[in-house]
Formats: C-alpha cells, sequence, structure tokens
C-alpha cells in the first residue's frame, strides 16, 4: 500500500510539473522584438508591435499593427495555439505571419524568446515579454 501511495505522488508531481510549464505560456504578453534575418541580407527588426494574449484553453487573440518595407500590417485574429515538449509553440491563425511552429529559446517567467522560419532562408526571432 505504501508503495502505490508513493507512485501515485509522484505521477501527481509529474503531470504538475508538466502542466504548469505550458501555462507559464497563459497570459498577455506584449510583442517586445520581431526580427527577421536572412543570410547575406540586412535583418528586419520591430519593437514593441502590439500584445498577444493566450488563454488555457489552447486559444488566444493576437493585437499586432507593424509596417515592413512600406507594408502595413493589422493582425487581429483569434489563434489556437498548441505546447508542444517544452521546446514548441504551434500557433494556428489564417492569414498571419505568426501562424507557424516556433522553436523556443528562452522560456521564463516573464520574458520568453522563439525563432522559426519561413521555409526559405529567412529566420524570424520573437520575443515575448508580460
Amino acid at each position: 500500500m505504501k508503495k502505490k501511495t508513493i507512485q501515485l505522488c509522484v505521477m501527481a508531481a509529474v503531470i504538475i510539473f508538466t502542466s504548469s510549464c505550458s501555462q507559464r505560456i497563459v497570459g498577455t504578453w506584449t510583442v517586445q522584438r520581431y526580427e527577421t534575418l536572412t543570410p547575406g541580407q540586412p535583418g528586419v527588426a520591430l519593437s514593441n508591435i502590439g500584445t498577444v494574449e493566450f488563454k488555457p484553453n489552447g486559444t488566444g487573440e493576437k493585437n499586432l499593427n507593424y509596417t515592413v518595407l512600406g507594408i502595413t500590417r493589422n493582425d487581429q485574429s483569434p489563434f489556437k495555439w498548441n505546447w508542444s515538449a517544452d521546446k514548441y509553440v504551434s500557433i494556428n491563425s489564417d492569414g498571419s505571419d505568426f501562424s507557424k511552429t516556433w522553436i523556443i529559446v528562452q522560456n521564463k517567467k516573464k520574458f520568453q524568446k522563439w525563432k522559426s522560419t519561413d521555409g526559405t532562408n529567412a529566420v524570424q526571432v520573437i520575443e515575448l515579454k508580460k
């Protein structure tokens, strides 16, 4: 009986720990920096372009406004998100530059840094701050 109790306590601790990591992203974050890097070309970096809200049910809302190379983008649309293995965040939102799988580079309570690619040589870096 004692052995089963210990096993249950260990399993409960593992479940709480793994779910708490993904819950770290829940809340409203400021997009402090959004950068696109292409080898051999100057990078494009934008600061404070809006907010992203991650809800605990795997949905969220973006409120982003930015201009790149004379093209203004207003991204104020809902999205679905999925946290995977504490290494990846997938965002699914129709017609959004942010709709892709991101690699988690830094995962702190008040700061997140992610990287992704657009399928070519360009790399996007996003920094979120609470």
